[in-house]
Formats: structure tokens, sequence, C-alpha cells
């Protein structure tokens, strides 16, 4: 088999690049792809995560080349030591996502090429001298972050690279808006809407108080990266006052917003739980809600 290269990210690698991203993608939400810029602007900085890339002091792009094409790639980023970052950050290093093909008889070389890049990451990881080195698999695309389940591939180089899963594990969910409940007025529950901390909030309103709210994105997409994700949706923030639980108004409000969503042209909406969360589970999946994938959160560096 021709020889592999690992090599620092050319411009010219966009394409292939892109098309990787994509790939993996694609097995976690349907109907989402991201564009050529992106990608590149992904490798420069990542505005929406507004508390973290701040810290960031240097990132670096890694690609596996073979015979003129791009197999398997890698971000990783360095966070800065001073006080300013936060703890679990601070002086360390971080492979921000990786992806590669999955070994087939078509491709028996995909494990050589991921290891031989991972390999690679690990020694530009060392050669920053960080305290901590931890990973994900936060792609620039709605809805894939952690290590999905749907990527086996990247789980089994992450785990022999050394890599341990020691965070939480989270649920993701989606519903075709049309399979929402509808609203129903009554009950002595009132709703409005207002700007919320994490989109449009809803919020049910009885005997003068707030009784809880549900808070809607509609932005997932940046208009200036080209990310495909038309009429995707996801709950922010959900949040009901304990004294009305039980009462079905967790229902209300997603009824509320789902009828928002129609109006919007939004199809799709998703939401994220912990995997502890099995009562919000049942209230989501009977209104309509099919789990989409479980996702891994926090891997870090743990050498035997």
């Amino acid at each position: 088999m021709p020889a592999l290269d690992v090599r620092p990210f050319r411009r010219a690698d966009r394409d292939q690049l892109t098309d990787l991203v994509n790939t993996h993608v694609a097995a976690v939400v349907p109907g989402v792809s991201v564009s050529v810029n992106t990608v590149l602007s992904d490798l420069e900085r990542q505005p929406e995560e507004f508390i973290t890339d701040p810290w960031v002091s240097e990132r670096v792009t890694l690609v596996a080349e073979q015979r003129g094409s791009v197999v398997a790639g890698a971000h990783l980023l360095r966070y800065r030591p001073g006080a300013e970052v936060g703890e679990s950050y601070r002086d360390s290093g971080e492979i921000n996502w990786f992806v590669c093909h999955p070994p087939a008889s078509f491709r028996p070389d995909a494990l050589d090429a991921a290891e031989l890049l991972m390999r690679a990451c690990l020694a530009r990881l060392a050669r920053w001298n960080v305290r901590r080195v931890h990973a994900d698999g936060a792609l620039p695309a709605p809805v894939v972050y952690g290590l999905p389940r749907n990527w086996p591939h990247i789980r089994a180089v992450y785990e022999a690279a050394g890599f341990r899963h020691v965070g939480d594990t989270e649920v993701i969910l989606l519903a075709r808006v049309a399979d929402l409940p509808r609203s129903e007025p009554g009950g002595g529950v009132t709703f409005r809407r207002t700007v919320g901390e994490c989109g449009t909030r809803f919020t049910a309103c009885g005997d003068g108080r707030a009784l809880g709210f549900i808070e809607i994105d509609t932005a997932l997409a940046r208009p200036e990266r080209h990310i495909r994700a038309d009429g995707l949706a996801d709950i922010g923030n959900l949040h009901i006052d304990p004294a009305a639980r039980d009462t079905g108004l967790e229902r209300r409000l997603l009824a509320h917003a789902a009828d928002w969503l129609r109006l919007c042209g939004v199809d799709r909406l998703a939401a994220y739980l912990g995997e502890e969360e099995t009562e919000r589970y049942g209230l989501l999946t009977g209104a309509g809600f099919d789990e989409l994938t479980r996702t891994d959160r926090g891997w870090e560096l743990r050498p035997a």
C-alpha cells in the first residue's frame, strides 16, 4: 500500500476534510451537513463557544494523507495556563475532534491511518507539555458533540490511545414538529413569549407567578457558515416549578413552542437529557420524540 503521511492541514485539503466531517455528522443527525466555509471557520475560531474559545492559545489541525487523499483529520486546541481560564481547561490540551474512515474491505489501511494520526496528535500534545489532555468529538454542526455511539471506530482509536470516558452520558432526542402536541387554551394558565437566554422563551403563568418555561433555539445554523440545517431547532432550556410538576405543564409548554415552530417553518426539534433523567425521557418520547443517539462526554488521557 502507498505510504501514509501525517502533516499539518493545508487549504487545498478543505474539500476532502469537509467530506470526512460530513460523513460523521450524517451518522448522528439526519439532514445536516456543513460547508467548506464552516469547516475552515471552525479551524480558526469557534465563536459559539463564547466561554472557552477565548481561552485557546494555539490551534493545530493535522491530516493523514495517502496517495493525495485525506483519509483522517484531527483538530487540536491548547488552553492558556492563566488564572482567567476555567480550572478544568487551564493549561490543558484537547483533541477537539478526530475523524477517519472506518476499517473496510476496500480500505484495509484505514486503521493504520487513524493510529498514525493519533500518534502525531499525542506527540504534539506532549510537546505542548500541558498538565492534562482531554478529547471530544465536537464537530462544527448542530447536535454533534461528545463521542456519539454512532462512531465506534473513533471510540476504538481513543481507547487504544489511552483515553477513558470520565464524564457523563447524554441522550439526544429528535421529533418531527408535526408530531408534537398542539396547544389548548384554558386551565387557568396563560403563556407569554419573550427573549430567553438560549432562544425564544415561552413562560407559563398562573396565580400571578411563573410556573415554568421552555426556550427554543431556532438559530442553530449561523448563516455565514452555510450549515445545511434548515428546519432544525433545539430545546435550550426547560424548567418547571416543583409545585407545578405532575400537572401536564411541560407538555403544554412544548405544545406552545411547537405552534411557534410551525410558524417559523421548523420541522424538527432536538432535545438533550442526562441519561439519568428517565421521567423527562418518558415525557418527551410520549410527546413525539424518538431517541436519536447517546453521546459520551468527557474523555481524558489516562495511559495504563
